[in-house]
């Protein structure tokens, strides 16, 4: 299915880039961060508008994002893909559910919503089945690993996250996660390893520094998720951390940031972040 990019938004995107350089290079060509955030390809994916949940192909040729542009107030799934060495912009459709690519990049996952990769670019929009696409689930993000369990959250539902394994070959039912995971307010957009060695998740909590943080809980040897673990002041801030994703060589992590509105409840629209993995190796259990 060929991409139809909306002339009108990509205006507003390219006048910004004018006068910026065409990217080249891995990882949109941007310095590698190290264990303090920064902000991923300024001016390119983090702009002035709401930039949200990004996620790679394997092969690092493809970005995806979702953009809620601050002019509309609509929101896209934008993508960025390596052709000739030079990042090239375009507008897959209207944003569904917050994407994120399975491990193989053959699924864009949407929610309870995908897309299939195909020939000459990716599916029509394709339901998940009566086992998730039900009206009294909220499905924001669901995440796959690569043995084909899915995590994903449920804001209809006071905001909690569920887990479906894949059993002898057979898709099983949903249940909800751990107590010490679901607790606390605006649990939501959940990524899991794709070994499932680890999930992550935005939550506000008691132990948090301000809105929603990210927090980790790594697969114990006897399968039980353990604690729940908050990344710590170096990615947590006072205002909103959330909707993190590991690369797929598992080197960074990637989530969006948006700082706490002033006294007028005004304040930046948010933008995607990354920092070295090594920040997640630095509280892993040791064995």
């Amino acid at each position: 299915m060929a991409l139809l990019v909306p002339t009108s938004l990509l205006a507003v995107d390219n006048k910004d880039q004018q006068s910026l350089p065409f990217l080249a290079g891995p990882y949109l060509g941007q310095v590698p961060p190290g264990l303090t955030p920064k902000k991923f390809a300024p001016g390119y994916v983090s702009t002035r508008h709401r930039d949200f949940s990004g996620s790679f192909t394997p092969d690092l040729t493809e970005f995806y994002f979702s953009r809620k542009d601050v002019d509309t107030e609509k929101w896209w799934l934008i993508r960025f893909t390596l052709e000739n060495n030079r990042w090239q912009e375009s507008v897959v459709g209207p944003r569904i559910g917050r994407p994120i690519l399975s491990p193989d990049g053959n699924t864009l996952h949407l929610g309870n919503k995908y897309r299939e990769r195909t020939a000459d670019g990716w599916s029509e929009v394709k339901s998940l089945g009566p086992m998730f696409d039900r009206e009294d689930w909220g499905i924001m993000r669901l995440s796959a690993s690569a043995l084909g369990s899915y995590i994903f959250d449920d804001y209809k539902n006071n905001d909690v996250l569920r887990i479906s394994q894949v059993q002898n070959g057979q898709r099983q039912p949903p249940g909800l996660l751990a107590e010490h995971i679901n607790a606390g307010k605006w649990t939501a957009h959940p990524f899991i390893a794709p070994d499932e060695s680890y999930i992550i998740w935005d939550s506000e909590k008691e132990d948090g520094y301000g809105d929603t943080d990210l927090y980790i809980s790594f697969r114990q040897p006897n399968g039980e998720w353990g604690s729940a673990k908050n990344l710590g002041n170096q990615i947590n801030t006072d205002g909103t951390e959330a909707s993190a994703y590991v690369s797929p060589d598992g080197k960074y992590l990637f989530f969006n940031r948006r700082p706490r509105p002033n006294k007028d409840g005004k304040g930046p629209e948010g933008d995607i972040y990354w920092v070295d993995a090594k920040i997640i190796e630095a509280l892993r259990p040791r064995q």
